[in-house]
This record gives C-alpha cells, sequence and structure tokens, in this order.
C-alpha cells in the first residue's frame, strides 16, 4: 500500500497526536507522507482541492465548503473548555477591557476560514456595537508582533498565544471562547481531521482507528512523543508545549462523541445564520 498524504500543523496537540501513527508504531494502520502546514494553507488546499492529500487537519469552520470531497473523522482532531481564540489589544490602549473600544478597529486574524475568526464574528455581532473594521489575515505567529507594534489595532491569536502574550506587553481583551461557552454550554470545535471520500468506506473507517489509537499510545506514554513534539515546536518552552498539549488533547480528540458533534453542527449553524458559512445539510457530518 503506498503511503497516504497528511498535511497537519507543526504545533503541539498535533505532533503528541500523530507521533505514533508517523513513525509506525500503531499497528495495522496506513504509512504517512507527512507534511507540516499552517491550518490557513491545509483550509485553502481542502477548500480549493488543488493539493494531494489524503488526510487533512482543518479548521471546523471549513467543513460547510469541503464535506462534498472529504469526510470528517470522528477522532483526532481539537475540542475543548477553557481553550477558545483571544482577543489581544495593547495594554496601553486596552487597558478598560470593552469590546466597545473595537469598533471600526482593525483586527488580524490567522485566516478568514478557521473556527477563530468564526467564533469572533459571532462574539462581535453580539458585543461590538457597529461591528469591527478592516480585518487582516496574517500568519498567526505574526500577529502580536503586529499588535506589539501598532501595525493593527487588535489580534485574534490561536493555540499557545494564550500563554505568551503577556510577553509582547499585550492585553487579553475578550476571550471568544468563554463567549462561546457562557452561550451554547457547548464545547468549543477548532480544528477537524478530514479524509478524501474516495478513499473508501473501509479505509475511512480505518483511518478513524489509527487516529484513536496513536493519541491513546501517545496518553499511555506521553514520553516517547516528547521529542517529535519539541522538535516542531517552533522554539516553545517545554513547559508551553506541555500546557498546549494538556489543553487541546482530550476525550474529544480520542471520540467526537454526542457532545462534539453537538458543538461542530451548532457552530456552523450559527455562524449560517449570520451568513458566515453555506448551511450544512442534515446528513453532512455522518461518518464514514
Amino acid at each position: 500500500m503506498p503511503k497516504l498524504k497528511i498535511a497537519y500543523s507543526p504545533c503541539p496537540n498535533d505532533t503528541f497526536v500523530f507521533d505514533a501513527w508517523a513513525h509506525g508504531r500503531v499497528t495495522g494502520a496506513p504509512r504517512l507522507d507527512v507534511t507540516f502546514a499552517d491550518i490557513d494553507l491545509t483550509n485553502g488546499w481542502a477548500e480549493r482541492g488543488d493539493a494531494p492529500y489524503d488526510v487533512l487537519k482543518v479548521s471546523y469552520a471549513v467543513l460547510p465548503w469541503i464535506l462534498d470531497e472529504y469526510a470528517l473523522l470522528p477522532c483526532g482532531g481539537a475540542l475543548g473548555r477553557g481553550c477558545g481564540p483571544l482577543v489581544l489589544t495593547r495594554e496601553a490602549t486596552g487597558g478598560a477591557g470593552d469590546p466597545a473600544e473595537l469598533a471600526g478597529k482593525t483586527v488580524a486574524v490567522p485566516s478568514e476560514r478557521s473556527t477563530a475568526y468564526l467564533l469572533f464574528r459571532l462574539w462581535a455581532a453580539d458585543t461590538v456595537p457597529g461591528g469591527v473594521g478592516e480585518v487582516v489575515v496574517l500568519p498567526f505567529h505574526e500577529i502580536m508582533p503586529a499588535v506589539r507594534d501598532g501595525k493593527v489595532d487588535a489580534g485574534l491569536v490561536i493555540h499557545e498565544a494564550r500563554f505568551t502574550y503577556e510577553n509582547y506587553g499585550l492585553h487579553a481583551l475578550a476571550d471568544m471562547g468563554e463567549h462561546w461557552e457562557h452561550t451554547t454550554g457547548l464545547p468549543i470545535p477548532l480544528g477537524a481531521i478530514v479524509a478524501r471520500r474516495s478513499l473508501g468506506e473501509d479505509m475511512l473507517r480505518l483511518l478513524a482507528e489509527s487516529a484513536r489509537a496513536s493519541v491513546r499510545m501517545a496518553w499511555d506514554d506521553p514520553s516517547v512523543s516528547r521529542p517529535y513534539v519539541l522538535e516542531h515546536a517552533q522554539e516553545m518552552d517545554p513547559k508551553v508545549a506541555d500546557q498546549h498539549i494538556g489543553l487541546y488533547v482530550n476525550e474529544f480528540t480520542a471520540d467526537l462523541g454526542e457532545t462534539g458533534y453537538a458543538a461542530v453542527r451548532g457552530l456552523l449553524t450559527r455562524a449560517a445564520a449570520e451568513g458566515l458559512v453555506p448551511p450544512l445539510g442534515p446528513d453532512a457530518l455522518r461518518f464514514p
């Protein structure tokens, strides 16, 4: 069997989840040819269908555009509580913590197809009178320096930035996850694992079993995955990498379950009502 081409991010949660599988330690799993790519790239590849990847880590926000070609795997992704994106401002101008101060302002986001962006737009619709001004897309590692340097008024950040933004002298204006959880009671859907439907139902089931086995092996002995995690963690402090994994790898990574699916459908239904994404069909999330 030829290797399956997979693309996921170099972030600690992904390398932790896929370490065992990527290194051939999951019995019976297809071999993987791994490409590391930022979520904005993988979202674009999935939406355009112009890259040769069988399996991709994407934002849940992009699902409405890709579910004809890709199936959502029920494991391997990232949902959680207390792990939502943050809106940051420079502390010198944002100390009041009032969302109204973003009215008409320029905000940097990691992708307009990201779950973070959907959560931000839903939050802004509820809390920012008249809405924000210009939205600019930047790679997530450039957002905090851009806010610090005054190139943008605010930034929407994800991943380990939750633990490091104070190093840039920035202020957390709002937590998108807190708003989502308060208004819905559901966990926050962040990143999804999808696979081409053309692989067939048997292969899709095997991929799900392999992802689930890989994350469970990582949980059983986290020290085994540590070299792979730190190799790709972009000079991240090992303690921050551990915090990152602890926040984003959880019960929903092993199995979305009823609550996880409710969160995904809830996010995309709300976003469709705001005109941010196309509406989902009744069976769009069915697996396989």
